[in-house]
């Protein structure tokens, strides 16, 4: 019979996390090419071009009611929800199966939250809606630009709203521990969340695909970072 040392299966699931971490490395890739290359404008231009050369679904109700303010509120209650669960008295047997998995799913949506947050109020870039070229008034700046002052200082790098769903992409992860058979669905859910958020965004004229890209992206590194840190010596189904 092969046996593995116990501190070599202990590192298994910390070294599969940090090959997670890397290949999620690939996203930030794309998210920049689209970025420097201006590949977005492609996109936007068709969505604009549909509806008549004006963001005339910018206010629509199934995008901005149920999907932007509704989505929002949606992963607000599934949030709370969670941490409900977390300071409920369960059995020894089921807290010490649950307990940790579901604090690191909370902390990972949270810290998807602040990143974000952070990273907008910094990097200071125009939302489709606001530039010349899409039906607004202000010259598209990059990335790595410095901006004029008196463009202001706009807020729609990366994408919230999509990493509001992006960041339930976590659920791989808490699967893994839980159950580990269900992990690919909590990822599928994560991703699906944050595409539907971020498409119903960028038809808006609120973002460029590049914006959910990079959101993604985020989510997924803050995702592994969390497993990679909380659980260095916990075996898990990743």
């Amino acid at each position: 019979m092969l046996v593995v040392s116990s501190s070599r299966a202990m590192a298994l699931p910390a070294r599969r996390s940090l090959l997670a971490l890397l290949a999620g490395s690939s996203f930030v890739l794309i998210a920049l090419y689209l970025l420097a290359q201006r590949a977005d404008f492609p996109l936007a231009h068709a969505l604009l071009e549909l509806q008549g050369g004006h963001w005339s679904l910018k206010q629509h109700w199934l995008l901005e009611s149920l999907l932007h303010r509704g989505g929002r509120m949606l992963s607000m209650l599934a949030w709370v929800t969670a941490l409900a669960l977390l300071l409920v008295r369960w059995p020894q047997r089921a807290r010490l199966r649950w307990h940790a998995p579901l604090a690191r799913l909370l902390l990972t949506t949270l810290l998807c939250t602040i990143v974000i947050g952070v990273l907008k109020a910094t990097t200071h870039m125009d939302c489709p809606w606001d530039l010349s070229a899409f039906d607004g008034t202000r010259p598209f700046i990059s990335l790595l630009t410095p901006r004029p002052e008196i463009l202001g200082s706009p807020k729609c790098f990366p994408a919230a709203h999509a990493a509001t769903g992006f960041a339930w992409i976590g659920l791989y992860f808490f699967f893994a521990a839980v159950r580990p058979s269900w992990r690919w669905a909590g990822l599928a859910i994560g991703l699906l969340l944050g595409l539907s958020f971020g498409l119903a965004q960028q038809v808006r004229g609120a973002h460029f695909l590049s914006h959910d890209i990079a959101s993604l992206t985020l989510c997924w590194w803050v995702a592994c970072a969390v497993e990679l840190l909380a659980r260095p010596s916990e075996r898990s189904a990743v």
